[in-house]
């Protein structure tokens, strides 16, 4: 095999890995979960209710949890539930 077939396999390689990178459903529900989280925490900060504040921290930790279920289900990056999506 030639240096540049060599070269040009490994490039396809990264380039398929980094395509995938994060673009599932898992990553995406644990992401709206804690962005809204977020949100909902920092505008109950500024309102100066504090119970809210702790209920929002809760629950970026249930994005993180909800994200590696749905990962260990196979709804991550490779898993068998994954379906990737073309580039247009």
């Amino acid at each position: 095999m030639s240096t540049d077939t060599t070269s040009k396999a490994i490039a396809d390689t990264q380039h398929e890995e980094h395509d995938a990178e994060g673009n599932s459903i898992a990553a995406w529900t644990a992401v709206i979960i804690m962005l809204v989280a977020f949100a909902v925490g920092t505008a109950a900060f500024c309102f100066d209710l504090p119970v809210v504040v702790w209920i929002a921290a809760g629950f970026e930790v249930i994005g993180l949890i909800v994200g590696q279920i749905l990962k260990r289900m196979g709804y991550g990056v490779g898993g068998h539930r994954y379906v990737p999506k073309a580039h247009s």
